[in-house]
């Protein structure tokens, strides 16, 4: 539960990450605003990690370090489909 729980949790963000990612996209907005969603996200997981690393600390604080680098994945996804150019 300790790994299932944090990569189950970052499903929800990181799935709405990449939508709202596709959306801009499909929008055809510009590339500034495509990738606001994969900069917030990479903030997310930067202040996740450091509560992981730094304030809580061992066992619990291995599962915050879970959700942050599955969001930091997503944020490297949504960040791809960001840049990619639109026809």
């Amino acid at each position: 539960m300790m790994i299932g729980g944090p990569l189950l949790i970052a499903l929800l963000p990181g799935v709405l990450v990449l939508l709202v990612t596709w959306l801009f996209r499909k929008m055809k907005w510009n590339k500034g605003i495509r990738v606001i969603p994969s900069i917030l996200t990479v903030m997310a997981a930067v202040v996740l990690f450091y509560i992981g690393y730094v304030e809580v600390r061992g066992f619990e604080g291995v599962s915050y370090l879970f959700l942050s680098v599955c969001l930091l994945l997503f944020a490297i996804a949504a960040f791809i489909i960001a840049k990619k150019p639109v026809r």
